[in-house]
């Protein structure tokens, strides 16, 4: 027996607010949100400067998202834990600027010139191990309206849908003076909704859109993957937070080469007995102890001795 059109209408109705109960399903969803930005940790000092480099596979354009890296730059400038260093677009049109002082195009008091660039003391790179953008979509706007018929399904319907998406993520970060991958952490995002379209998904994240990462705000996978970020970043920053906040003094000392003729001494003294000569372009390892203007160095096969600052220069 078909049902009538006016009870089928209410059962829809009664099926459309035992599923999704809207008004109430949104506001889930945004406790969860606001839940998770509370997460992204705060430091009081910063642990070091550091730069985003987006990965080379370009994982987000199968998603229909935009690069990670805006994105991840946004939770470094929330968190205070890094200062953020730019090597992306922003830096290339410094750079212009730099090129423009150097052609002596600039006004004069400009103060743009050598020596100003902070370094970078790690590079973050965003990655995703996997990705289920929609592993139980149910559209219940298309049930309601194959049971109605016409347009009032699509009308009561419309973006309602059942949305189960996960990610998995990595952020590894590697330390610029040694190569060392200092940190890796994965994140995991998962979201189990009924709701009504994602448009004001992330929307109070303050400028999140405006940020060059909007697809992360208007859709189901981009809202997943920002959670899983946060999850990463929090676990990042916490592998981290053991480590020195002056990575450069910390670091391996760079190596020097030799300016030009001159030998190694025992002690910094220029009648101290000589341990072997020492060629123009010799590569030597600092120790990191000085005396005056002497400074202890080891060889390639491991003598030490002492060398004047002025025979000695900066290897690259």
């Amino acid at each position: 027996m078909r049902l009538s059109k006016s009870v089928a209408i209410a059962a829809a109705l009664c099926l459309t607010a035992s599923l999704a109960a809207p008004a109430s399903a949104q506001n889930s969803i945004g406790r969860k949100q606001e839940e998770k930005k509370a997460e992204i940790p705060t430091c009081s000092q910063r642990i070091g400067s550091i730069a985003v480099r987006e990965p080379d596979n370009k994982w987000w354009e199968g998603l229909g998202l935009e690069s990670p890296e805006a994105l991840i730059k946004l939770f470094v400038q929330r968190s205070g834990c890094f200062t953020l260093v730019d090597r992306g677009r922003g830096f290339e049109l410094a750079q212009q600027e730099r090129a423009l002082a150097a052609g002596g195009a600039l006004q004069g008091g400009s103060n743009i010139g050598g020596g100003q660039v902070r370094a970078a003391d790690y590079i973050l790179v965003p990655d995703i191990v996997s990705k289920n953008a929609n592993s139980s979509g149910t559209n219940v706007g298309a049930f309601v309206g194959g049971l109605l018929g016409g347009g009032l399904g699509a009308a009561i319907g419309g973006s309602l849908s059942f949305n189960s998406s996960t990610a998995d993520v990595i952020l590894s970060v590697t330390n610029v003076r040694t190569s060392e991958q200092q940190a890796m952490a994965e994140g995991h995002g998962d979201k189990t909704d009924i709701g009504f379209g994602v448009g004001g998904g992330m929307g109070g994240w303050g400028g999140l859109g405006g940020a060059g990462v909007s697809s992360y705000q208007k859709t189901a996978i981009g809202q997943v993957v920002v959670l899983a970020y946060i999850d990463a970043y929090t676990k990042l920053v916490g592998q981290m937070g053991g480590l020195s906040t002056a990575a450069a003094q910390t670091a391996p000392q760079r190596t020097v080469t030799m300016s030009r003729p001159g030998v190694l001494r025992a002690t910094p003294s220029e009648k101290a007995q000589v341990v072997r000569d020492l060629e123009p372009g010799m590569i030597l390892y600092p120790t990191g102890n000085t005396d005056g203007v002497w400074r202890e160095v080891t060889d390639e096969v491991d003598n030490k001795g002492w060398v004047p600052n002025g025979s000695l220069q900066m290897a690259c």
